[in-house]
């Protein structure tokens, strides 16, 4: 069976990783030790052989230069590097620049817990400014505006990410392409869910590590088989 190979990644610790914030479509830096992990990351797909020849992210600034530093160090700046919202982290409404720790003292940790890692439960929802802001960002002015979510659960993340997956990526790997998709922790697990038909209570248990390829595999028939980190 010719087995067809390609790679999923967390981008890189953001800063807001590191300080443990909700981070969503707010677009933050990498932190010294996320550009670290890219290139550690990079350094393990060029031992194990890999190469590209599409490479697929979102629109945050974060996921872009993790790929950056991949392609570099791998010598692949010339591939097309294709940029989505589609692909953004889930929006996380009002909790976005909130401390995780001191928002489960507040919330309690059962209810941040499903706002984190539930398929259904929405976080709260932007204030009015905060969405004019989304609306009036150069990144989003050609989506309608109920394109742009106030706040997002992990079904709506699925809903985005998933038509994307199968109009774009899907006739690639038909082609027999070699692609690398860097994205967020929750677009990544809405993925993750679709191709391993994770039900809607076991995917609370499914977290993505920053920074550590994700070596997805495909039959001939281009069905998945199974994933594994590199």
């Amino acid at each position: 069976m010719n087995i067809k190979k390609i790679i999923l990644m967390r981008h890189g610790e953001s800063k807001w990783n590191q300080l443990n914030k909700f981070t969503g479509w707010k677009d933050i830096n990498l932190s010294k030790k996320g550009k670290k992990e890219a290139l550690n990351a990079a350094k393990l797909l060029k031992k194990n052989h890999f190469s590209f020849d599409i490479a697929y992210t979102s629109v945050l600034k974060r996921a872009i230069k993790t790929t950056w530093i991949i392609l570099d160090y791998l010598n692949h700046m010339w591939i097309p590097v294709y940029k989505s919202w589609k692909l953004n982290e889930r929006n996380y409404g009002s909790l976005e620049g909130l401390n995780k720790e001191e928002t489960t003292k507040k919330y309690g940790e059962k209810q941040v817990q499903l706002w984190r890692r539930s398929f259904t439960t929405l976080p709260p929802c932007l204030n009015t400014q905060e969405y004019n802001n989304l609306i009036n960002n150069k990144k989003y002015k050609k989506l309608k505006k109920n394109e742009i979510p106030t706040s997002e659960s992990l079904e709506k993340t699925f809903n985005r990410v998933i038509p994307f997956w199968k109009s774009k990526i899907i006739p690639q790997i038909k082609k027999n392409k070699n692609i690398i998709i860097i994205a967020h922790g929750n677009s990544l697990r809405a993925l993750i869910k679709y191709l391993n038909k994770i039900n809607d209570n076991d995917i609370i248990n499914l977290d993505i590590s920053t920074g550590s390829p994700i070596v997805y595999e495909f039959s001939s028939e281009n069905k998945p088989i199974r994933y594994y980190y590199l």
